[in-house]
């Protein structure tokens, strides 16, 4: 495979009409202003296989009209041109490389890291939407300990493998609680509606409210969230991020659609796991599907806020899955990955970071003392 410059001819319009414009003629595929871009094309064995258009920009570039000859589809030449762009621009300091992406191509897109912006639109018939990489250096991701404060009547409690019957009440004012990890240095919190789990409807956004209302923290929320109404309740009430588990799995469509009107940056995809098999419906009915095909489909639609529970360590204090957490991190490397479930004591948090987890959630091991306020303040 080779990567080099090539002019607007008629080998590159011809690629650039048979897949992306089949019949039309090659004066109808050529682009305003092409002879102001920069063409690239992908030779294997001195055919044309892949073409693409760049224009470069005041801190941007746009591409345009990626193609690749069907023969050599799914052999990475499209993701390999558009590393070679992004090595270009990152060159030139150009921050941003973007493109108006055909609906059919967004999964491509977002496994290649572009993130989508606006609305789709249509022109010629065809859905279209605007994609961006951002090509800024990232500044070193910050390991988040991440308590969870697990709400019953209004009370923070803990459960033991989600079973509503071993319930263990810490604090009755959840507020205190969530006050004194912030005064520690936490950042994110953690908080669960188990009375809205077990109802099927958000109960306890009151505490919520409090929570965000009364403290500078990061708080995302999860329990009883089963319709749009739901999800702008708790975002209303000042949630940064509304965690979903069973809806994304029962319901994907659904869930799909909350992730396009309110963003991906506003959800945070729970994934519980039994023997690398999804678990719904509380914990009491694990289904066939497997959690890498699980976290595909859904990371290929967008989705990149993700956190693994596993369920056989929930509440155990026996430390967390490490093996299953490495498979996912090395299968897809450019999520968001939380661990959360078995945290038994601060060597296990060192041990999530080091294998490369962006955070822990931690809810026994605090309470229980198994991790103490000094050795929390060292992760913070």
């Amino acid at each position: 495979m080779q990567i080099r410059r090539i002019s607007v001819d008629d080998a590159l319009l011809r690629v650039r009409r048979d897949v992306l414009y089949p019949n039309a003629t090659l004066d109808a595929v050529t682009v305003d202003h092409d002879a102001d871009g920069l063409h690239f094309g992908v030779f294997d064995g001195g055919q044309l296989v892949t073409v693409v258009s760049l224009f470069p920009g005041k801190g941007e570039a746009q591409f345009r009209k990626l193609a690749t000859v069907p023969a050599a589809q799914g052999k990475g030449y499209g993701k390999a041109i558009l590393d070679h762009l992004a090595d270009i621009c990152r060159k030139e300091n150009i921050q941003l490389l973007w493109c108006n992406a055909r609906e059919t191509a967004v999964s491509f897109y977002h496994r290649l890291g572009y993130a989508t912006r606006g609305n789709y639109f249509v022109k010629e018939g065809i859905n279209f939407i605007r994609m961006e990489l951002s090509l800024e250096k990232p500044a070193a991701k910050r390991f988040e300990v991440i308590p969870a404060i697990d709400i019953i009547d209004g009370k923070c409690v803990r459960l033991t493998q989600g079973d509503y019957s071993q319930q263990k009440v810490y604090n009755e004012h959840p507020l205190e609680v969530a006050k004194e990890f912030e005064a520690l240095g936490v950042r994110r919190l953690h908080l669960v509606d188990l009375d809205g789990a077990k109802k099927g409807a958000v109960v306890n956004w009151k505490v919520l409210e409090n929570i965000a209302g009364k403290t500078s923290l990061i708080t995302d929320f999860g329990g009883g969230i089963k319709t749009g109404k739901d999800l702008e309740i708790v975002y209303e009430c000042g949630a940064a991020l509304a965690t979903i588990g069973s809806v994304a799995v029962k319901s994907p469509e659904l869930f799909f659609s909350w992730v396009e009107r309110f963003g991906a940056d506003k959800i945070f995809l729970g994934a519980d796991v039994k023997e690398e098999k999804i678990a719904v419906g509380g914990w009491l009915e694990t289904t066939g599907l497997s959690v890498f095909d699980f976290l595909e489909s859904n990371i290929d639609r967008g989705v990149q806020n993700i956190f693994c529970t596993d369920i056989a360590k929930d509440g155990l204090l026996a430390g967390p899955s490490i093996d299953l957490y490495k498979k996912i991190i090395g299968g897809f490397p450019g999520i968001n990955f939380v661990a959360s479930g078995g945290v038994s004591n601060i060597g296990d948090v060192a041990a999530l970071q080091e294998i490369g987890c962006h955070g822990v959630i931690i809810g026994k091991a605090i309470y229980e003392g198994k991790i103490s306020t000094a050795e929390l303040k060292s992760f913070l």
